[in-house]
């Protein structure tokens, strides 16, 4: 191997989360911060915890909301279709009798 050209290797570099726990790993750098790990990332807790920092999520649930009077009102597509299919037959069969 060539000397020089690599870096140098801590066998106890401290990875520190944004939780306060910490692991103690080999790495090329001696401190690592992350934000989520195994003991608070929601999929290995089983805790519901959303990391939002522009406010997305407020804004989605708050327009779920507001809409969500709106679509128990409204008929479904296939509710229509069915509806203006039977005017139209309905139609066709009036025209049938007038016409006997």
């Amino acid at each position: 191997m060539k000397t020089g050209i690599h870096p140098t290797y801590y066998k106890e570099s401290v990875i520190t989360c944004g939780c306060g726990a910490t692991i103690t790993v080999g790495s090329v750098k001696n401190e690592i911060n992350i934000d989520v790990c195994a003991n608070c990332h929601p999929f290995y807790t089983g805790k519901k915890k959303r990391i939002d920092s522009t406010g997305r999520v407020d804004r989605f649930e708050k327009l779920a909301k507001k809409t969500e009077g709106l679509r128990e009102n409204t008929r479904s597509k296939r509710e229509k279709l069915l509806e203006k299919s039977k005017k139209k037959t309905e139609k066709i069969d009036a025209s049938l009798e007038t016409s006997k």
